[in-house]
């Protein structure tokens, strides 16, 4: 693809007005040389349009091979880049490829050789080990979150995919966090490492960095002060460390009626996938997460962070902030300190809060979800689901929010004052001449 017309599928579909310092160094760097490029930026600089646009700028015409494959640590991630990528790539077949994903449609979708691949490592060598693909053709290797791909829980099957791949003529490898050196199975040979974490200076001046002390080891009480406390209906993730902390909370605030919803890794894919979005169209403003969602998530407009649990390092705490102060936003982070606990030195606080105790919770949720029993592989499209609601729902199209097709269910973002009336309407109607079970989109 042409640059220029790159540029335009960019500003045109995913609303941006123009690249920013980071995203125009990486494509200036590419074009110049046939270098390795290693991109070293922090969460949320746009590193996946990074290194989209001069991966399609690099691209011949399709022609029924594997011309490029990308590889993510997560799911999520691989959610992400495949949706940008979709985006503005209309002429290339792309798969994607991740456990939890069904696997008969991946390989249906594989029958007919795609231009690019998005993937897990497992996933995509389980595909190898199959012959479901052949990578030998692959010309262009992306490693995105490379600090986590190549670490020792990913060795093995890196190495063996990476076996398979002996044509690949430039990678292109980003992170957040650098690693100290790079495994030589890798086969790096004179790369050009773009550095944009040392110049990210006015990151912490986005940062407000505040300390709660908890007068107890369990934090419950003093976290529900403190979401009681905001003064908006500002989003917030509370990260914590355990699995079952997450669940716990996430019980606790439902009792106190906070909108809330809950993400670690052991969840169903379906449930990581609703509860991320239902915190992105407004149905949750507020997300109890591991660190799994410290990063390679696509979340926007957070406002406040909350450490109920103590980061166990200071990339962990990088990491978690970053989910706010994205790009060139501000964010309010707060640190709940329990009795007996170490402050870290690598955090630096600007102020301490004290709590009151507090009984009016001014989080008011606007917004709920309709579960549409069906998706893409159903022909259910995004406007078949816009055309239902406004002509059998009579909703106005300002009133719809955020929808999200899958493969088989779609979720609508609805104004939450009309979604038991819309059910009750909805329910005995039909789309495109299909009857379709429809519900109330909720985390378990």
């Amino acid at each position: 693809m042409k640059e220029s017309e790159i540029l335009n599928k960019v500003f045109d579909k995913l609303n941006i007005k123009e690249l920013n310092k980071m995203q125009n160094c990486v494509l200036q760097s590419a074009s110049a040389c046939n270098n390795d490029l290693v991109l070293l930026s922090p969460t949320g600089s746009g590193k996946t349009l990074a290194f989209i646009i001069p991966l399609l700028k690099s691209l011949k015409e399709p022609a029924s091979k594997v011309q490029a494959v990308i590889i993510a640590p997560s799911r999520e991630l691989v959610i992400q880049i495949f949706t940008v990528l979709k985006s503005i790539s209309e002429n290339y077949k792309i798969s994607v490829c991740y456990g939890g994903h069904n696997v008969l449609d991946e390989k249906q979708s594989l029958a007919v050789t795609p231009d690019i691949i998005v993937s897990t490592p497992g996933r995509l060598l389980d595909h190898i080990n199959r012959n479901n693909i052949d990578v030998y053709t692959c010309k262009y290797l992306i490693l995105d979150e490379f600090d986590k791909s190549l670490d020792l829980g990913f060795q093995e099957e890196m190495e063996k995919i990476i076996r398979k791949m002996p044509n690949v003529g430039r990678k292109i490898l980003t992170s957040a966090t650098n690693i100290e050196s790079f495994p030589a199975y890798l086969r790096l040979k004179d790369y050009k490492q773009l550095d944009f974490i040392a110049e990210n200076t006015d990151l912490r001046s986005r940062l407000t960095i505040r300390q709660i002390d908890s007068p107890s080891k369990d934090k419950l009480e003093t976290l529900s002060n403190l979401l009681y406390s905001f003064d908006d209906n500002g989003r917030c993730i509370i990260f914590v460390n355990y699995r079952d902390a997450v669940e716990r909370i996430n019980n606790y605030l439902r009792q106190l009626d906070v909108p809330v919803g809950f993400y670690h890794g052991g969840l169903e894919q379906i449930e990581r996938e609703k509860a991320i979005e239902l915190f992105n169209n407004g149905t949750f403003l507020v997300l109890v997460s591991t660190d799994l969602g410290s990063r390679g998530l696509d979340i926007v407009g957070v406002e406040h962070i909350i450490h109920y649990h103590l980061p166990p390092t200071e990339e962990v705490y990088t990491h978690r902030n970053g989910r706010a102060a994205r790009v060139d936003a501000t964010g309010m982070i707060d640190v709940i300190i329990g009795e007996g606990e170490k402050i870290p030195t690598y955090i630096d606080f600007d102020s301490k809060l004290e709590l009151s105790e507090n009984s009016l919770l001014r989080m008011k949720v606007k917004r709920a979800t309709i579960y549409f029993h069906a998706g893409k592989k159903e022909k259910i499209s995004k406007s078949d689901i816009v055309g239902f609601l406004i002509n059998k729902g009579g909703l106005e199209g300002s009133e719809i929010g955020i929808i999200n097709s899958h493969d088989h269910y779609t979720l609508a973002s609805v104004p939450v004052d009309k979604i038991d009336s819309l059910l009750e309407i909805l329910s005995s109607q039909k789309i495109k001449n299909k009857k379709i079970k429809i519900s109330k989109a909720m985390q378990l």
